[in-house]
């Protein structure tokens, strides 16, 4: 799959969430195989203003490359002038986010918004374009509801406006994350547009992703699953390359990589807010143990990097012969 002069055979991407893919998270999934990374959702408007806490998002490292800063907006110029600065930061691509559904994000005719304005969509999309000397990509969803389902028309028009590759969440926005993603529109759209498709939605296991590919896209790109799974990049190009399961991972191959985890985000972040900020992920790292439920309290309290470690070596001397439920 080619993306400017990027160039992955059935690449896995981690999806933009706000609040997750910070610098170590992307930086550990790239550990983990992640072909390809991108930053959280960033308002162009933030990134035109110049707002210190909005331009450090979309710094990016040499390391995580390559790496897409993702940015929404609703404002034709607005999105120009993001992209011209955002070039600047020096990431790969620029990605524009089409899709996100939260409420307070639509209600500024932003994100998943653009699905019921298409003219509108269209100039946001040649807007950025215009802004920037840098390929740049869409991810959308299917449509606003399931009565209102544009994304063959979507597909074209953002071709047509000169994005390189478009990702779709094959889910509407009135879905939200609930109820299954519809993989059968990938196919679809393969069908009407010569960019690469990435496909995203439901993606929990190893299979899942070979499965998405057999419908037809070029890429995937894995979300939710990177959080509660952080071992799925890993596990599913293990899979792709030899139709073989990795064994689950073991309490102490929890441990150990939950400590390398959390020691990136103490690096990136100073001790305080890497501590604190990475108590998110301690539901995925200890998913499927029995009677969990005492460290992840445990955990919550402390705020001294080597009081966790502390804690979680202990934990593994404790729970040596304890079996794990699959994850």
């Amino acid at each position: 799959m080619k993306i400017g002069p990027i160039d992955i055979e059935k690449p896995i991407a981690l999806a933009p969430m706000e609040d997750v893919t910070d610098k170590s998270f992307r930086l550990f999934s790239k550990r983990m195989g992640a072909d390809l990374v991108y930053t959280e959702f960033t308002n162009c408007d933030g990134i035109t203003r110049r707002i210190a806490k909005v331009l450090r998002k979309i710094e990016v490292l040499e390391e995580e490359r390559p790496v897409a800063i993702q940015l929404f907006g609703g404002v034709e110029g607005s999105m120009e002038n993001a992209a011209r600065i955002a070039e600047t930061y020096k990431p790969d691509f620029i990605d524009i986010n089409c899709g996100c559904w939260v409420k307070d994000v639509v209600a500024r005719g932003q994100g998943a918004a653009l699905l019921k304005d298409l003219p509108h969509f269209e100039k946001i999309v040649r807007s950025t374009v215009r802004g920037t000397k840098l390929p740049v990509t869409v991810k959308t969803r299917l449509g606003w509801d399931e009565k209102s389902i544009v994304i063959l028309d979507v597909a074209k028009m953002v071709e047509q406006a000169g994005a390189v590759a478009l990702t779709i969440h094959c889910r509407t926005r009135s879905q939200g994350h609930e109820g299954s993603a519809d993989w059968t529109w990938l196919e679809k759209v393969k069908k009407v547009v010569s960019i690469p498709v990435i496909g995203n939605g439901d993606l929990q296991t190893a299979q899942d992703v070979k499965r998405m590919f057999e419908c037809g896209c070029d890429g995937v790109m894995i979300g939710r699953a990177g959080i509660t799974n952080p071992w799925i990049f890993k596990q599913a190009k293990h899979y792709l390359k030899t139709g073989e399961l990795l064994p689950d991972p073991t309490i102490q191959e929890r441990v150990d990589t939950c400590i390398e985890h959390l020691k990136l985000s103490v690096a990136f972040k100073g001790q305080h807010f890497g501590v604190m900020e990475f108590r998110k992920h301690y539901a995925g790292y200890f998913r499927g143990i029995p009677n969990i439920a005492k460290l992840r309290s445990e955990l919550m309290q402390f705020m001294v990097l080597d009081s966790v470690i502390e804690r979680l070596k202990k934990f593994v001397d404790e729970n040596s012969l304890v079996p794990v439920i699959p994850v």
